[in-house]
């Protein structure tokens, strides 16, 4: 269906002859001195026999640059949209520890951030229906997407994103801060955050029980996801000996964030490990929301103004250089 988003702006058509109407004319200078150059313009006024098509012309060119700035615009078929789901936000570290290259993806050895958003990556595609944002957090914690049912712009962040990007330490109390900041104000919300991280609290303005008192008093559901392996072999001077490269992981914390806020603690030492979460979270029940439909709109203004534009050329054309004029 073919509309103008504004088409009050329609009114503006008899401005020209209100203009022309009411406003005093234009006093010519008797005493101007004449130039060679001016012999074209006076030449070039219409003429009584080609006035009215000058007028129309004009006439024309000012009704398409008025339906250009009354937006036209088509609107298809209404879609509807789906009105439940769920309120996820997901929070990565991005500390210096996540380059660690202990975790397996594919049989070949890849950085713990790596193995995130390969994981994270198909997660946020199953999430069809349900609003997602993403918080990143290493020194301190910043919203890298607002809450959105645009699951590509969230796979983008996450996949943009990089090791170092706000320091190399790990704040985890302001991270969940930051989560149930964003929920506050939403009353119909699952209010989910998904805590990724391989180590403890380093840094921050908060500390992980200060933040976890907040998100016990908004009802904020925490499920800790704890990245990295706990064993692997290296080399050494005296030969092989296993190490373990998540010794400074606090497993303590996870679980406790987890029990206290009603979620669930997760260990993320492979790929495989992670499909409980998925199920876990597929298991919550979606909000309910107000039925709603969405109908595309396919902006169509630069027909008149295109039409405008050329019309204004003709009719500049016809001043300067008049029809049957010899040179």
């Amino acid at each position: 269906m073919f509309e103008f988003d504004w088409p009050w702006m329609f009114l503006l058509l008899p401005l020209p002859f209100i203009v022309w109407k009411w406003l005093p004319p234009v006093r010519k200078n008797r005493s101007a001195i004449r130039l060679p150059s001016t012999y074209g313009l006076a030449e070039s006024s219409p003429g009584s026999g080609r006035r009215w098509l000058w007028l129309s012309l004009m006439s024309l060119c000012w009704l398409m640059l008025i339906a250009a700035v009354a937006k036209p615009q088509w609107l298809g078929e209404p879609l509807a949209v789906r009105a439940e789901g769920r309120e996820i936000m997901l929070a990565v570290d991005l500390s210096g520890s996540m380059e660690i290259a202990d975790m397996q993806l594919d049989a070949r050895s890849v950085d713990r951030l790596t193995m995130v958003k390969h994981v994270l990556s198909d997660f946020i595609a199953r999430r069809e229906g349900d609003r997602l944002g993403l918080i990143l957090f290493a020194d301190t914690a910043y919203l890298q997407t607002p809450m959105t049912y645009d699951r590509n712009t969230v796979k983008q962040m996450l996949n943009e994103s990089v090791l170092g990007l706000v320091g190399e330490r790990t704040a985890i109390g302001d991270a969940i801060a930051l989560s149930v900041k964003r929920f506050r104000d939403d009353d119909e919300s699952n209010r989910v955050l998904v805590l990724l991280t391989d180590g403890q609290n380093t840094a921050g303005n908060l500390t992980p029980e200060q933040a976890l008192e907040l998100a016990q008093a908004y009802d904020v559901t925490i499920y800790p996801i704890a990245v990295g392996a706990e064993e692997v072999v290296v080399d050494s001077f005296f030969g092989q000996r296993r190490v373990n490269p998540s010794r400074d992981l606090d497993v303590p914390l996870m679980q406790s964030i987890a029990k206290q806020t009603g979620g669930k603690y997760f260990r993320a030492r492979s790929t495989d490990e992670l499909e409980d979460i998925y199920q876990r979270l597929d298991q919550l029940e979606p909000i309910a929301g107000d039925p709603q439909q969405l109908r595309p709109r396919v902006s169509l203004f630069y027909w008149p103004l295109g039409a405008s534009f050329l019309l204004f050329m003709l009719i500049a054309l016809m001043h300067y250089r008049p029809w049957g004029k010899s040179s």
